[in-house]
């Protein structure tokens, strides 16, 4: 039986805590058109409109979707994009 794989590692920081990668989560709201947030998603983040799409109907059926991830530095910028764009957004540790 061959051994199990080494799990992934994450960076140190300094604090000697691991790191943990944020995620940007989108909301549904009764105000914006799926056009809409379709539109946001691909001038946002740069997602082809196929990927759009589906974020958008994950937000639409599932009332929310992680749209990006990574530092809470960058994290915190796409989520105040997504407000300035009028959309629903939170951060959360992934």
């Amino acid at each position: 039986m061959a051994a199990p794989l080494p799990l992934p590692t994450h960076e140190v920081e300094e604090t000697g805590e691991l790191e943990t990668p944020w995620q940007t989560i989108v909301w549904n709201d009764p105000v914006n058109l799926m056009s809409y947030v379709t539109f946001v998603f691909q001038k946002l983040f740069g997602y082809d409109r196929e990927k759009a799409t589906k974020l958008m109907l994950d937000v639409h059926h599932k009332g929310r979707a992680t749209v990006s991830s990574g530092s809470k530095e960058k994290v915190e910028g796409d989520v105040a994009k997504l407000h300035a764009a009028g959309l629903w957004a939170t951060m959360q540790k992934a």
